[in-house]
């Protein structure tokens, strides 16, 4: 399980037009799930998430937890996107729908996030806040 955590001024999605989530200062979570995942990779994964030390304490240096700030996540087969032969990923090691869906979901309450629309064809818009972005795997 992987993620691209990206520290935000703020965050959205939106699907066919609708705003179905917005956060504030947080962060914006675009999460990968594949075969071999289990819900204590995801648990564990939050974990870490929550406990990233990547925002600015009262001297300037990334020293501070998430705390009170909020989290958007959105389920990112394509961060398990192969482009190691040709051109045009293969995603053979992205979950299928049916294992992904419930991890991400698990992963989205251990967080507290607000969520995507898992499956659709979201808009994501963010302004990053640094950048800070980081990747995020857990074994």
């Amino acid at each position: 399980m992987r993620a691209l955590v990206q520290r935000v001024s703020r965050a959205s999605v939106t699907v066919a037009g609708e705003r179905v989530s917005q956060i504030g200062p947080g962060l914006l979570v675009l999460l990968g799930i594949t075969h071999d995942d289990r819900s204590e990779h995801a648990d564990r994964l939050a974990e870490k998430v929550l406990a990233l030390r990547i925002f600015e304490d009262d001297e300037g240096r990334m020293n501070l937890p998430l705390g009170e700030r909020e989290v958007l996540c959105v389920s990112q087969f394509t961060l398990y996107g192969d482009t190691g032969k040709g051109n045009r990923p293969a995603f053979v090691a992205a979950a299928r729908p049916e294992q992904a869906e419930p991890l991400y979901e698990r992963f989205c309450e251990r967080c507290g996030a607000l969520r995507g629309r898992f499956g659709a064809h979201m808009a994501v818009e963010l302004v990053n806040d640094g950048p800070v972005t980081l990747l995020v795997e857990v074994p």
